[in-house]
């Protein structure tokens, strides 16, 4: 069978172009960690913005939950690979030829998922009994030292099989920024070594690049299923 000829051709691809296809993971995981990271700082204050009794605040956090929450993730990569290079180009004085696609991405993947992360810890927040609040205004603790001290652990704790599922979903969003012409795992592997390669080497590395994101993507979900156990 055809299938099984593409199959059988890629370990020994995988092997000749073993150092395109790490840089191109690394790219990957590098875009993933730092969008993540950022996107629950981000979003954990457009969280306390929503929940917070000003008016402002909260307007604002919802107004951009809303707004990224309803355009498309490719909309938005395009909009900062087309825009956000001359800006921040502009802000830190860099010469024209400057490469900041990967800040960009960044930036964009951060951005994007902040206002999903907002969402999943506003429920966590909201999910934690009243009865905290009260045991810590009792206790003489402030509004803020009570989110800080007592809300917030809580929260996070019951939320991390939840933040990571969306890690997930984000990891394997990643692919996308082939629209701002950089070379992730999807990217090195179609790319850079199939089409390079020539003759059916691109319906091998297609699989190589399925099997690639099935299998991490599936370990990090019996991780979630084990934390879940972890956490009832």
């Amino acid at each position: 069978m055809q299938l099984l000829t593409w199959i059988a051709d890629i370990p020994s691809l995988v092997i000749d172009n073993s150092a395109v296809l790490l840089d191109g993971l690394g790219l990957t995981l590098k875009i993933t960690v730092t969008a993540i990271v950022f996107g629950i700082i981000w979003g954990t204050v457009l969280a306390l913005m929503r929940l917070s009794n000003n008016k402002i605040l909260k307007a604002f956090a919802k107004t951009y939950v809303t707004l990224f929450r309803s355009i498309p993730l490719l909309l938005v990569l395009l909009w900062f690979y087309f825009v956000f290079p001359q800006m921040i180009k502009y802000i830190f004085n860099l010469p024209p030829y400057a490469d900041v696609r990967v800040a960009c991405a960044m930036i964009a993947f951060a951005l994007f998922e902040a206002a999903y992360y907002s969402e999943i810890i506003r429920a966590g927040i909201n999910a934690v009994s009243k009865g905290q609040y009260h045991a810590a205004f009792a206790l003489g603790m402030t509004k803020s030292q009570t989110m800080r001290l007592i809300i917030l652990p809580q929260a996070f704790k019951a939320m991390v099989p939840l933040l990571l599922t969306q890690g997930i979903i984000l990891f394997q969003d990643t692919s996308l920024v082939y629209v701002m012409s950089l070379i992730d795992l999807f990217g090195a592997s179609v790319t850079l070594v199939g089409k390079v390669q020539g003759g059916t080497a691109e319906y091998s590395m297609i699989i190589f690049a399925a099997l690639s994101y099935f299998i991490i993507s599936f370990s990090a979900s019996r991780l979630v299923s084990y934390l879940k156990k972890d956490y009832k």
